[in-house]
């Protein structure tokens, strides 16, 4: 019993980030907290925190211990609900990530529902442009959008992400309709600048091939920001050209505030996926908020 409270202690110490805040959320001293994971750390012979006075940190040993005591943590609760009165049901705290602008249209207005499913979860969602470390920061699962780095984490694909060069009427009326992607170059393009997940440039298919336009080559402006909504809300003043995802512009679309152009060099369309750490075993807590994500995204309705 007492290596089991330790090691629950130590994987709440990490999620909440301190002893005080780990402390409170179980009722008791927080010098109660700082004894168990002393004497975690005793019994295994390693240093698992740093803690000082101003923040607290995993070493190498404590990161791999982690994941191992989330597992175990995981599985006994699914073991002791499996022969609970209400069946299996998923327990404890899920952490969860997105990009700022699909999380805020696409994840955010999806978890109350999942939470009245689920009455003994609770959630944390981050909404961060910054492709998050989610091992090292300690996520359960981040919803990405776009194509996927090579990495150690485990992915699968939620929805298609479609991808569209947009402008208002009245700069299209204005600069003209651009018929072929080689035309960019005399056009005002809305470009997004520092974001890792399209430095590759606007995509394009031209001749049967997918052609890359880096913004150093053949699409540029006199604008460009870090943040797609401003790019979205210079688009529809008519400030120029975006290479924006359908799930970002789609009303405007339907209501005619936006054109799409060049469609039929429209590139293939990339993915939205839900990412998390490469596990043995996936918490029930996890597989459910990724089924529940699909569900409603495989819906033709919910993107319209």
């Amino acid at each position: 019993m007492d290596r089991l409270k330790q090691m629950e202690s130590f994987a709440l110490v990490a999620a909440k980030g301190s002893l005080t805040a780990a402390a409170q959320a179980e009722g008791v001293a927080a010098a109660v907290m700082g004894r168990r994971i002393d004497a975690l750390e005793a019994r295994l012979g390693v240093k698992l925190l740093v803690r000082t006075t101003r923040r607290l940190s995993l070493t190498p040993e404590g990161t791999a211990f982690l994941e191992t005591c989330q597992r175990l943590l995981a599985e006994l609760a699914e073991a002791e609900a499996s022969v609970s009165a209400g069946g299996l049901q998923a327990r404890g705290h899920l952490r969860i990530t997105a990009p700022a602008g699909f999380g805020r249209r696409h994840v955010a207005p999806l978890v109350p529902s999942f939470l009245a499913e689920h009455a003994e979860l609770s959630l944390s969602l981050n909404l961060s442009d910054r492709v998050v470390d989610i091992v090292q920061e300690g996520f359960d699962c981040a919803v990405r959008v776009g194509d996927l780095p090579d990495s150690s984490l485990v992915s699968t694909r939620l929805a298609d992400n479609r991808r569209l060069c947009v402008a208002s009427p009245a700069y299209l009326q204005r600069a003209g309709v651009p018929r072929h992607p080689s035309e960019l170059a005399r056009h005002a393009c809305l470009v997004l600048s520092s974001d890792a997940s399209q430095t590759r440039g606007w995509a394009f298919r031209i001749d049967g091939e997918l052609t890359h336009l880096r913004p150093e080559t053949r699409v540029q402006g006199r604008l460009d920001c870090t943040d797609g909504q401003v790019l979205h809300a210079w688009c529809l003043e008519g400030l120029g050209l975006a290479w924006r995802s359908a799930w970002e512009v789609e009303a405007d679309l339907s209501a005619g505030r936006l054109l799409s152009v060049l469609d039929d060099f429209a590139a293939p369309p990339n993915g939205i996926y839900a990412v998390f750490p490469r596990s043995r075993h996936l918490p029930l807590r996890v597989r459910l908020w990724v089924e529940h994500l699909r569900a409603h995204y495989a819906r033709p309705s919910y993107w319209l």
